[in-house]
């Protein structure tokens, strides 16, 4: 396929897709809910942290973590009393995440918020204007939140694994899907996105690398790389700019969630003869 038909058909295909159908079966559901951008901003981000794996799994977690909180989350991790209001996370685990992991989310979280008011003010800290990509001020904005101290809930400031691996860092070459997700949401203004971030232009923005994105990406030549990495996914995002070079990620929502659907299962399945990217409309 060329470029040039490669760009109309995405065009097409992102034109055409029903965004706000698939809202129900993707994490942004959360941080939709609410109205005050510090509330967005919280559910978002913890929502984030937490979309690995199946959404029909992660979700209910992520439900339990904002419940507490109310129509204001932020204020309630940015108040939280480790004695009083650990109790709301009694028994909460997620795949690779202990009780302790998750309480310690919650607790990072709102040591950020005390210190720097927002999560936009504490990613802004490391953002330059005159960056390439988000890539710097986002290890930046990791750093920090791994060294904060974690000893109220461990007992001793610890970093384990299950915790850690909540905090992908691209200084380590990971993709860091799930932070790149909460980049697009708090940045983007367009289709279901919540812009609320409006000091960083979208075209910044590395696009966020799972699975589908990975095989959907490879089929449509999108990168010829074989890795999930930070490499990859700027790969990717280098060649959709081609596209639309303010604002490449405008095609993640829509063809990821081609993918989650289960119309495309990688180059050469079944379903490639009825693709709805190659052949036709939507169709979701």
């Amino acid at each position: 396929m060329s470029q040039l038909h490669l760009k109309t058909t995405l065009n097409r295909f992102y034109k055409e897709f029903d965004f706000k159908q698939r809202v129900k079966h993707d994490p942004i559901e959360f941080p939709r809910r609410y109205s005050r951008p510090e509330d967005i901003e919280v559910a978002g981000f913890i929502s984030a942290c937490l979309a690995y794996g199946r959404v029909a799994l992660f979700k209910p977690v992520i439900e339990k973590l904002l419940e507490p909180g109310g129509k204001h989350p932020a204020g309630f991790f940015a108040d939280l009393d480790m004695k009083k209001d650990k109790k709301y996370f009694k028994g909460i685990t997620y795949r690779f995440n202990t009780e302790k992991d998750i309480l310690c989310l919650v607790h990072t979280t709102g040591q950020a918020l005390r210190k720097y008011g927002s999560l936009k003010n504490l990613f802004c800290k490391y953002y330059g204007k005159e960056d390439a990509s988000i890539r710097p001020a986002l290890t930046g904005f990791v750093d920090f939140l791994l060294g904060i101290d974690t000893s109220p809930v461990y007992g001793r400031n610890i970093k384990p694994p299950g915790y850690v691996q909540l905090f992908p860092n691209p200084k380590k070459g990971s993709a860091c899907k799930r932070m790149n997700l909460f980049l697009r949401w708090m940045v983007r203004t367009k289709d279901i996105d919540l812009g609320i971030w409006d000091n960083i232009p979208p075209s910044k923005l590395i696009i966020p690398l799972d699975t589908h994105i990975a095989k959907i990406s490879k089929c449509l030549g999108l990168t010829k790389r074989s890795s999930s990495d930070w490499k990859t996914a700027h790969d990717i995002t280098s060649s959709l700019k081609e596209f639309d070079s303010e604002d490449p990620l405008k095609y993640d929502f829509a063809l990821c969630h081609h993918g989650i659907s289960g119309q495309c299962k990688g180059n050469n399945s079944s379903v490639c003869s009825e693709c709805a990217i190659k052949h036709g409309s939507a169709g979701n």
